[in-house]
């Protein structure tokens, strides 16, 4: 009966087309109960707080030992932060501005784009597994499309946000092709050993926008889980929220940082570095602040996008005393097991040998 009635909840609140800003915006004081997080998930928030000395790393891309200390990271964090990366402040500031800009626009204006047909090339909903999941919803809202490849036509896009999004994407291209040399490097292969394999290609790009919460203390913004990438660059203002697992028992705030981007390893590159390289464990979590949060997280992978290339682990990196511990796939393969599961359940071990 419980699934029925949150399944019912879901399509009527998916009819509104409103989002989580809509029932924010319509004065409500309670969540409604397809937004209450479980008993289980909000005992996580009150785990006890980290070890003063874990912080999250932070490279200087223009500094020295970059690829000792990206490699570092991503081995024991699978997350970082990086500044002097090349892509100026006010483009950042306008990307941030746009997404905002979107969420906050009159509700007739982003009803067009409310879907969930990611064929579709923009698309705006509420959680992509509002659905399927059985577990709470997330209070945030998103726009979502694919940047690359084939980028959409700027028509096709929200005006208010739609130029500063393909100037962000052409930017971030180049950062992910540079990031993929450090990780190659990192790895001990050719430094375009990873770009060759197609790992810096597809871009599916996604603006989150999290509403303040009239009970902070019940929802979750985005439960724990690992993304579906290569890798995903995030720019986060400056509410905060993000934590990332450490050592699988320590969340960790990624606290923002003026003109910094957040790098996390994806499972794509935890399952062909074969376990070298860690899928960072991460969420959101629901800001009491007034102020809403806004982020906007590029994934490096075709995400729904059929896709047939085979992928596994890196031969290059096997031996003997290191041999695969996980079998080839397709991208096809993996986001339909993606797709199928709840968001904090593992895709990786489905691969595995």
């Amino acid at each position: 009966m419980e699934s029925s009635d949150r399944s019912s909840q879901a399509k009527a609140f998916d009819d509104l087309k409103v989002g989580v800003k809509g029932l924010v915006d319509s004065g409500i004081t309670e969540i409604p109960a397809m937004f209450r997080a479980t008993p289980a998930t909000l005992a996580t928030l009150k785990s006890p707080p980290p070890p003063k000395h874990l912080t999250i790393p932070i490279i200087d891309l223009k500094g020295g030992d970059v690829v000792e200390k990206i490699g570092e990271a991503s081995e024991k964090w699978g997350l970082f932060q990086v500044v002097n990366h090349g892509i100026p402040v006010e483009v950042l500031d306008r990307m941030i501005q746009g997404i905002r800009s979107f969420h906050e626009q009159d509700p007739e204006a982003k009803k067009p784009f409310y879907s969930r047909d990611h064929s579709k090339g923009v698309v705006y909903y509420t959680n992509f597994d509002l659905h399927s999941n059985t577990d709470a919803a997330g209070w945030r809202d998103t726009l979502a499309c694919y940047a690359a490849p084939q980028p959409p036509r700027l028509e096709d896009l929200p005006a208010v946000c739609g130029e500063i999004l393909m100037e962000y994407s052409k930017e971030l291209l180049n950062l992910g092709e540079l990031v993929y040399e450090l990780l190659s490097e990192a790895l001990g292969v050719d430094s375009d050993y990873l770009k060759d394999m197609d790992c810096a290609k597809s871009q599916f790009i996604v603006g989150q926008y999290y509403p303040p919460c009239p009970q902070p203390d019940l929802a979750i913004g985005i439960n724990k889980h690992t993304d579906s990438s290569f890798i995903t660059i995030l720019l986060q203002d400056n509410i905060g929220g993000l934590q990332v697992l450490y050592d699988s028992q320590y969340w960790v705030d990624v606290s923002p940082i003026p003109g910094a981007l957040v790098i996390n390893i994806g499972d794509l590159l935890q399952l062909i570095t074969n376990d070298k390289f860690i899928s960072a464990e991460h969420r959101v979590v629901v800001n009491s602040s007034s102020e809403p949060r806004t982020s906007v997280v590029c994934f490096f992978s075709t995400f729904m996008k059929a896709n047939t290339r085979v992928y596994g682990p890196i031969k290059d990196l096997l031996s003997v005393e290191n041999p695969a511990k996980y079998r080839d796939f397709t991208l096809t393969e993996y986001a339909t097991i993606f797709r199928s599961k709840k968001i904090d359940a593992s895709t990786v071990s489905h691969f595995k040998i």
